[in-house]
C-alpha cells in the first residue's frame, strides 16, 4: 500500500499481546502498517520497511558476559530472532526504534553490556514500576531525541529491571534519569536508530511520544 510502510514489531511469543496491540495502534496513528515478529510466528523481515524492537522479556545475560539469574523471565529464541533482525536491518539500512528491552537489545547487538538488576547497579533508585508517566528523564540538547520531542525533559513510565551499562559500538546516550541511568540511545550515522528505556506505546495520549512512531514511519516511508 503506497504511503503506508510496513513495520515489523518484535514481541514475546507468550505474553506480548498488550505491547503488540499498543505498538500496532501507535503505528496506525502514524500512518504505518504493523507485522508481528516472534519466534515461530513471523521471523522474516524481507518485506518490512522498518523495525520496532519491542519490550518484554529480560535478555539472556550470557549474551553480554553476565550470568543468568533464576528469577529472570527470559526467552532465548526471541533473543536470537532479534539479533538476526537487527543484523538484517543494519545491512538493509532499515529505520529502527527500540523500546525498553529493545533499546537494550540494540546495545547488546553492538557489543554493549547491561546491568542485569537496576537496583543492584543503582542503590538509591526507588522501586518504581508503573505504566503511568511518573519518572522524569533529561534529554540532551542536540540529540535526535531532543529534536523529536522538542523539550529538555519529559515524564515517562518505568517497567524494566535491566538497563544499559557499557555502550555498544557507534551508540551515544541521548537521555538519562536523575540517578544517571541511561534512558535513551541513538546512532547518528544511521538513517534512523533510536532506543528508549520507557514504553512510549502506552503513552497514547502524549503527542510528543507519538512523534517517535511518526519519525520511524517517515523514515520507513522514505525507503519505499
Amino acid at each position: 500500500m503506497i504511503g503506508r510502510p510496513l513495520i515489523g514489531v518484535t514481541t514475546s511469543r507468550h505474553h506480548g499481546w498488550r505491547m503488540w496491540s499498543f505498538n500496532r495502534l501507535m503505528l496506525a496513528l502514524a500512518g504505518a502498517r504493523a507485522l508481528r515478529l516472534s519466534p515461530g510466528l513471523n521471523e522474516s523481515v524481507d518485506r518490512v520497511d522498518g523495525i520496532v524492537v519491542g519490550g518484554g522479556d529480560d535478555i539472556v545475560p550470557t549474551l553480554y558476559g553476565g550470568e543468568i539469574d533464576p528469577v529472570m523471565r527470559i526467552d532465548p529464541q526471541r533473543d536470537q530472532l532479534e539479533l538476526r533482525v537487527l543484523e538484517v536491518a543494519a545491512k538493509r539500512r532499515l529505520p529502527v526504534l527500540g523500546i525498553c528491552r529493545g533499546a537494550q537489545m540494540i546495545n547488546v547487538s553492538r557489543g554493549g553490556t547491561l546491568h542485569h538488576d537496576i537496583h543492584t547497579a543503582y542503590a538509591d533508585l526507588p522501586r518504581l514500576r508503573t505504566v503511568l508517566p511518573r519518572k522524569k528523564v533529561q534529554i540532551f540538547a542536540g540529540s535526535r531525541l531532543h529534536g523529536l520531542l522538542q523539550r529538555e525533559s519529559c515524564w515517562v513510565n518505568a517497567l524494566h529491571s535491566q538497563s544499559i551499562d557499557r555502550l555498544g559500538e557507534g551508540l551515544e546516550v541521548d537521555s538519562t534519569d536523575r540517578w544517571g541511568m541511561i534512558q535513551g540511545i541513538e546512532a547518528r550515522g544511521s538513517p534512523f536508530l533510536l532506543g528508549v528505556q520507557w514504553h512510549p506505546e502506552f503513552l497514547v495520549f502524549d503527542s510528543r511520544q507519538r512523534s517517535l512512531f511518526r519519525a520511524l514511519t517517515e523514515a520507513a516511508r522514505g525507503r519505499e
